[in-house]
Parts: C-alpha cells; structure tokens; sequence
C-alpha cells in the first residue's frame, strides 16, 4: 500500500515577500509548520519581528530581514543577510503586491508606477537574484509567485493591478521556461477573493455581500484554502510541474 502523501520541508529555506500581514504572514506561518526555515521579509519590521518571535516561540526557525522589492538595493542586501541568516535558498514564495482601487480614466501616474514597481519589478528582480544563486549552487529550487485572477479577467476598479497580475503570469512562464534545464521550478498561484484583513470592511458592507451573493458558491474564501496548493509547489511533490498557474478561487472566474 503507497504512503501517503506528506509535505515535509524540513531542510528547506524559504524567504518569503510581503510577510507583515496578510497571505505573506500566512505563507510564513504554513511553510515554518511544514518545517522549513523561514525568512521574513517587508517594510514594517516591527511587524516582521512580532511574526518572527511568534514561530520561534512556537519552536520554528524564522528570522526577519527588512526589504522594499521596489528598490534593487535592498532586495540585493535582504538576499544577502537572508543567506547570512540562514544559508542557501531553496525556496522563493514572491508575495509582495499593493492594489489601488481606481477607475482608469482617473488613475494617477505615481499609483500606476507603485502597482507596476511592487507588483512586477519587484517579483521579477527577486527572482532574479534568487535563482542566480540557485543556479551556481546547483539547488533545485521552487519559486512560486503570486497572482490573481485579475491576470484572467478584469476586476471592476482595478485595471492596473489585473494588468500587473497578468504580467506575473506571463512572467511565471518565461522563467519556468529558461531555468527548467537548472531544474527551478516556478509557478503561480491566482487567488480568487479570500477575506483578509485588508478587504473585510469592504465585504461586511451591503456592497460586499452583494459581490459574495455574484460568486457561483456565494462564499468568499479563506488563508487557509491556498495551504495545500502552496506546499505542493514548495514541496518535492511538484518536481513535474512548472509553468503553472493555479487558479484557486471556488469557480469565481466562472461567474
């Protein structure tokens, strides 16, 4: 009889973007029980050393490292004290994104270039330098960037970050591409709507329910529901898969 499946990370390194709040913390939170050591990234660190106090006392191994991905000097210094820190990277998770909400005919340039900054340049340049290091220590590393079902159809409001997302896809692709005889995997998770703490005053109005009451199962989603979608793509269970986009939204594309 087979074993079953199991996502043990043990041994693995994993820096993950954007991890003060929302699906980043998350991110951190589940790769850290799966076992692996977590790096924590983001602006706020006094938030990235609340999070990281939090898995040490839970007997994890976390370690916080400022970063703004919109700038290459930093995400250059936050590799390297990641790697100081922690050692070799195996496993990248790019989840720094912001959103504007804008109608297009009103969208100021400096919110476009903070969408595009955030959102492309800077999963673009961090897997960059990540799987340049990969590459030269011959790691198979796991990269896995996150999108948005905004890269396959247009949120109202929201022009600029579906076409941010859509570009991450796109990007997803290309990578998976040119380093799959190095053996990184890269791939995507496209998140449908999942309550977080940034939108969930806009889902408690009549407006909100509203939406909720559109979607083909009339229920948001949860942190929780990218768990296992995103431990196989870190895991050695996706060693043939790449180049994938994993669209988890519970049908909402299909409404």
């Amino acid at each position: 009889m087979a074993s079953p499946l199991t996502f043990d990370l043990t041994g693995d390194v994993a820096l993950v973007t954007g991890a003060t709040s929302g699906f980043g913390r998350h991110f951190a939170e589940v790769l850290s029980a799966a076992g692996a050591t977590v790096v924590l990234t983001g602006r706020r660190v006094e938030r990235l050393a609340t999070v990281r106090d939090e898995l040490t006392a839970a007997g994890r191994i976390a370690h916080a490292v400022a970063l703004d991905v919109t700038r290459t000097d930093s995400m250059r210094a936050c590799v390297d004290e990641a790697e100081r820190l922690a050692g070799p990277l195996t496993i990248l998770v790019n989840n720094a994104g912001i959103s504007i909400q804008s109608s297009a005919a009103k969208l100021a340039e400096a919110d476009w270039d903070a969408i595009m900054d955030t959102n492309v340049k800077g999963t673009f340049f961090m897997a960059q330098l990540v799987a340049a290091r990969m590459i030269e220590r011959g790691i198979h590393g796991r990269i896995v960037n996150v999108a948005s079902i905004g890269a396959m159809k247009a949120l109202p409001g929201l022009v600029a970050y579906s076409t941010s997302k859509a570009a991450v896809a796109m990007l997803t692709k290309g990578l998976a591409r040119e380093w799959a005889r190095h053996h990184i995997a890269v791939n995507a998770l496209c998140p449908g709507y999942v309550k977080t703490e940034l939108n969930d005053a806009w889902f408690d109005s009549e407006g909100g329910r509203k939406q909720i009451a559109s979607f083909p199962r009339r229920r948001l989603g949860t942190e929780a529901s990218l768990d296992a979608p995103l431990l196989m793509l870190c895991s050695r269970h996706a060693e043939f898969v790449t180049g994938a986009l994993f669209t988890v939204d519970d049908g909402q594309l299909l409404g």
